[in-house]
């Protein structure tokens, strides 16, 4: 029969609503033969994908916690370090400091020991 026949005997909205009926049969079974099969996949692949990620985050965490604890204890190391560093500097300058407290400084001493040496090496060198 054709389509001119069928809207004089039944009438346009019937025909139309078989013809629609029709598409959405069409489109159903396209839909579950075809897209079902490929979204199912497509879901498989990505719930794996969010493992991995979730993996990962983890992994990342526990670096990052074990890099923070390591920082923090070579960190405290330095400071330690810095912190013998200065004090045996300042045993040092000490030991300088009461050194020269007991014996007075003096321009004179020491333009007086040059002259010594002076005279020192003068007679060595004639000799």
């Amino acid at each position: 029969m054709d389509v001119v026949e069928l809207i004089n005997k039944y009438g346009f909205p019937i025909v139309m609503a078989v013809g629609m009926g029709w598409i959405i049969k069409y489109v159903w079974e396209w839909c579950t033969k075809e897209v079902k099969p490929v979204i199912s996949e497509a879901n498989t692949v990505l719930v794996a994908l969010i493992d991995r990620i979730r993996m990962l985050d983890n992994d990342l965490i526990r670096l990052n916690q074990k890099v923070n604890t390591v920082l923090h204890l070579r960190g405290k190391t330095i400071e330690y370090e810095r912190v013998e560093a200065e004090a045996e500097i300042n045993k040092q300058v000490m030991k300088k400091d009461t050194a020269d407290d007991k014996k007075p400084f003096s321009r004179r001493d020491d333009i007086d020991n040059e002259k010594e040496e002076n005279k020192k090496s003068a007679a060595s060198g004639e000799g």
